[in-house]
């Protein structure tokens, strides 16, 4: 019989161990709470320290997790290298959650700007991923949930977003089929508007959204964990979200685009 190595643990704990990357608000708080509920001691990765250790405060009290904490810009090539470092240690679970729009026209940003949003976006993604999955393999275990967007599956909403996300979809998509029976798995979860600082962060006005388009955090992070155990490689939670990009994946995408257009007006978006 062929021995696994032991999955890696926090210093002196028996705990297994989640990174989670933007776990101060929203998909990545809900994923934070919920994997502390459920065991696991957290690698918390943000660039607001007085954040993170709020959480990892609230953590320890409500579940006794422990939480080693990482600050970090993501934007910036020397924090993502020592997030990918920690990763190369060995985790049980990676959520690649950090992820940010512009309010903004594509033209009116800066190069730079731009950049930086390809490389929290993107970037991060295939390299934290690729740092996770050596030993993950090699303990024959392990989960990577990587944060996409309905965005990425419909298009049309905003450009580089969209974009970017349609990336963490066909990544995650062709990473599935190279990983399928070592016992890693992996999931593109594409949620639509989630009661979370996002939108506001970004300057994206949705007052005139319906209310039966959002969902809540716990309905996309149960969501997530559901159809990770039932090996479903894309996640869209929500039946409003799972008929929209049905029907969204039988028309033309042409006509696609300007379905999502007039649903959620993409002006003045990146």
């Amino acid at each position: 019989m062929t021995e696994h190595p032991a999955v890696a643990r926090l210093p002196g704990a028996t705990r297994p161990v989640a990174l989670i990357t933007g776990p101060t608000s929203g998909i990545g708080h809900g994923y934070a709470m919920r994997l502390a509920s459920l065991g696991y001691d957290l690698v918390l990765v943000a660039r607001d320290e007085e954040r993170l250790a709020t959480i990892a405060s609230v953590l320890e009290h409500r579940f006794g997790t422990r939480s080693e904490l990482l600050v970090a810009d993501l934007a910036r090539r020397e924090a993502r290298q020592r997030v990918a470092a920690r990763l190369a240690e060995g985790v049980e679970f990676l959520v690649n959650n950090a992820g940010f729009a512009h309010g903004a026209q594509f033209w009116t940003l800066s190069p730079e700007q731009l950049q930086e949003q390809v490389d929290v976006n993107i970037t991060a993604v295939v390299q934290f991923t690729r740092a996770a999955v050596p030993s993950m393999i090699a303990a024959a275990k392990g989960s990577i949930v990587n944060l996409a967007s309905v965005a990425g599956v419909i298009p049309g909403r905003g450009s580089t977003y969209s974009a970017s996300k349609a990336y963490v979809v066909s990544f995650t998509e062709g990473l599935a089929g190279g990983l399928a029976g070592t016992g890693v798995r992996v999931q593109a979860l594409c949620p639509g508007f989630v009661h979370t600082e996002f939108h506001e962060r970004a300057g994206i006005d949705t007052s005139s959204l319906p209310t039966a388009l959002w969902l809540s955090v716990d309905q996309v992070v149960a969501g997530s964990l559901r159809d990770l155990e039932k090996g479903r490689v894309l996640s869209v939670p929500g039946v409003q979200y799972k008929a929209l990009t049905t029907v969204a994946g039988m028309i033309p995408r042409t006509l696609a685009a300007r379905l999502n257009r007039g649903l959620f007006n993409a002006r003045g978006r990146t």
